[in-house]
Formats: C-alpha cells, structure tokens, sequence
C-alpha cells in the first residue's frame, strides 16, 4: 500500500503505544467502581472537557445500577473524516436494537483520528475514557466488544483494534484507507467492506489490507460491493450479524 504511515507520537505522550486500558472483567473485581446506569434508550454524552459521544443503552433488567441480568454485546462505531458515517451510523443503531446491544460512538476531537495526526494521543485517550464509562454502568460481555468504522474511522478500527485484540473480538472496517498498527495483540476476527468505485479511497486498498491480514493468518470476511464511498446497507448489516454467530 502507498499510503505513509503516520509518524508516531513521542513516547512520553500518553497512550502513545496505543494500548486502551479498560477491561469488563476488572470491574467485576472491584464493584465499588459501578456507576448508576442510564435509562434504555439513545442518550448523548457530554464530558466535563467537552468531549462527546452517543450512547444506545437496550432495554436491561436493574436500570439502578447497570449490574443486573446478562453481560451485553458492545459495538464501538467510529466515524470517517468531518464526522461522516456513510449511512453506518444508522445501520448499527438498527443492529443494535434488534439484537439488544450497547452501541457507542465517540466523536474524533478534530475533524479525523489523532492517528492521522501525528500519532496516538487525545483520541484514544477518548475512546478508553468512553469505554471505561460505559463499563462502569453495564455489563459488558468481555467475549462480544466489536470496534468498526468508515473510511478513517475504518483505518482507525483497524488499527486500535489490532493492537487490542484482546479487548476486541471484531474489527468490521467499510472503506478502509490504510492500517498502522504499532504491534499485534490477539486474533480478532476482521470484516473489510469497499465499494467497488470508491473514488475517494479506491478498492485495492481494502482488497490489499484484507489479503495481507489473511497471509498473517487472521480469520477475514472480504466484501465489494457496487458502489462508491459509502457504507453499503446489505454488505453492512451481513458483517454485523457475524457478530451474533461467534
């Protein structure tokens, strides 16, 4: 692939390895740590730092204390440059109230992922925070977290993912541009989706990523559609539902 990769922030920039640090199954450890939980239902998160995200919370059975019933399914969505989603957004909101999963989607602090920016910083920082927030009130089922995105959020996917495979258990990436990841952790299993006349990010590059992870020995689902730079609603909703037969 011809794209350079970003060149990695200093090391003393915190999550400049770009490890993420919240685990489901420490909070089980240390329940003094659990958090009221929000009411079923789509809610926008506003942190003290003006940070954002979405957070779809499914209908579960103590909404007092987040701790009650079975662990959930937890899809991360991560969108594209300028905030785009490419109709993605949309598509795994549906995924996940039909299939009563928590959905989170973070929003970059500029315009794409600190990873295209210099290298892993604010961004990620971001996501663990986001991350950790949400497992202090649910439950989260440790064998079910998906990350997946479009166009850069795809890229970032990829990457964020395969540095944290074991937090991961799937990488869905639709129109991905390019993969940098600092080393390898885990097995995830990884979905890549392009459209076949993506003018913005063409399709070799998709077809070059999902052949090199295949050669690394990944377990890879690889999809083109006819189309262009979007997020295809049937390719899309087959790689979600993968997530439901693990």
């Amino acid at each position: 692939m011809n794209t350079p990769a970003p060149a990695p922030a200093p090391a003393s920039t915190p999550y400049a390895d770009g490890r993420l640090h919240a685990r489901p199954d420490l909070l089980r450890l240390i329940p003094h740590q659990r958090q009221p939980a929000l009411d079923c239902g789509t809610h926008q998160l506003s942190f003290n730092d003006g940070r954002k995200a979405v957070l779809h919370v499914p209908p579960h059975l103590d909404s007092g204390s987040g701790a009650g019933g079975q662990p959930l399914h937890l899809l991360v969505w991560l969108h594209g440059a300028g905030g785009q989603h490419g109709g993605g957004d949309h598509i795994a909101l549906a995924h996940a109230v039909r299939h009563g999963a928590l959905l989170l989607i973070p929003e970059a602090l500029s315009t794409s992922w600190d990873m295209l920016r210099g290298g892993f910083g604010p961004d990620l920082a971001f996501l663990d925070r986001a991350l950790l927030w949400t497992m202090q009130r649910y439950q989260v089922d440790e064998h079910a977290m998906a990350l997946a995105g479009f166009s850069d959020g795809a890229s970032y996917a990829l990457s964020v993912g395969l540095m944290n495979g074991h937090l991961f258990s799937d990488i869905l990436a639709f129109s991905p541009g390019y993969m940098a990841p600092l080393r390898r952790e885990g097995q995830p299993r990884v979905a890549v989706v392009h459209g076949k006349d993506d003018p913005v990010l063409p399709v070799l590059r998709g077809h070059d990523i999902a052949q090199r992870l295949t050669q690394e020995s990944y377990e890879v689902h690889y999809n083109e559609f006819d189309g262009a730079h979007i997020v295809s609603p049937p390719e899309a909703r087959a790689a979600l539902q993968r997530l439901e037969e693990r």
